[in-house]
C-alpha cells in the first residue's frame, strides 16, 4: 500500500466582511486545510493508482475534521465546499485525482447530509504553485449564492515529489451577491443539483 507521509498542514480562514459595497450583519467564513504529503508515484508511471485513494481517507477525515474547528465547530453553519491539488513537477495530474474520493466523501461524511458534487480543481505545479479552489453549496449545484473559489498555496512547496491536497468549506453567500437564481432556502428535490 501506497504511503503519504504528512510533511506539514496548514489551515487558512476568512471572515469575509464586504466586498466593496455595504458591510454584512454576518461576515462570510471561508477555511482551507491544506496538507503536503509524499507522492509514492512521483518520477515512474504506475498503472493501477485507485487503491491509493483508500490510504488518503485519513488525511481527508482529518483535513475536514481541522476546518470544522476552524469555522466554528458547528456544522449546521457550514454550507459549502471545494477541493483541489497541486501534483509536484515529478508527478502526473492522475497523482491528484486520486483525491476525489477520499476528499469529496470526507466532508460528506462529518458535514451529514451534503448532497451535491464537491468542485474540485487539479494541476501540476512548480514550488511555490497556486490554485483557485472552486466552491459550491453542499445541497445543491445551482445555487449561484455561493459559487466562488479560494486561492490556496504553500510558499515551500509542493516539492517536485509531493502533492500539496487541499479542502475548503465556506460559511454562508457571497457577501453582496444578487446574481439570482436558486436560492439556498428554495433547496426541494434534495439530489444534489435543485
Amino acid at each position: 500500500m501506497p504511503d503519504f507521509p504528512i510533511r506539514k498542514v496548514a489551515v487558512l480562514t476568512e471572515e469575509i466582511f464586504h466586498d466593496g459595497g455595504p458591510v454584512a450583519k454576518e461576515p462570510r467564513l471561508r477555511a482551507a486545510a491544506l496538507a503536503v504529503v509524499k507522492n509514492p508515484f512521483a518520477g515512474r508511471y504506475v498503472e493501477d493508482l485507485q487503491g491509493a485513494m483508500e490510504d488518503l481517507k485519513p488525511l481527508g477525515l482529518l483535513l475536514s475534521d481541522r476546518l470544522i474547528a476552524a469555522l466554528g465547530g458547528d456544522v449546521k453553519t457550514i454550507d459549502g465546499y471545494g477541493k483541489g491539488a497541486i501534483v509536484g513537477s515529478a508527478g502526473e495530474l492522475e497523482h491528484g485525482a486520486l483525491w476525489h474520493v477520499p476528499g469529496g466523501y470526507a466532508m460528506r461524511e462529518r458535514l451529514g447530509d451534503a448532497k451535491a458534487i464537491v468542485p474540485s480543481a487539479k494541476k501540476v505545479g512548480a514550488f511555490g504553485s497556486r490554485l483557485d479552489v472552486p466552491l459550491g453549496h453542499i445541497n445543491a449545484a445551482y445555487v449561484r449564492s455561493h459559487f466562488d473559489a479560494m486561492e490556496v498555496g504553500v510558499s515551500d512547496g509542493p516539492r517536485p515529489d509531493e502533492i500539496l491536497f487541499c479542502l475548503a468549506m465556506t460559511c454562508g453567500p457571497r457577501v453582496h451577491n444578487r446574481m439570482g437564481g436558486l436560492a439556498a432556502a428554495d433547496i426541494k428535490a434534495w439530489d444534489g443539483l435543485r
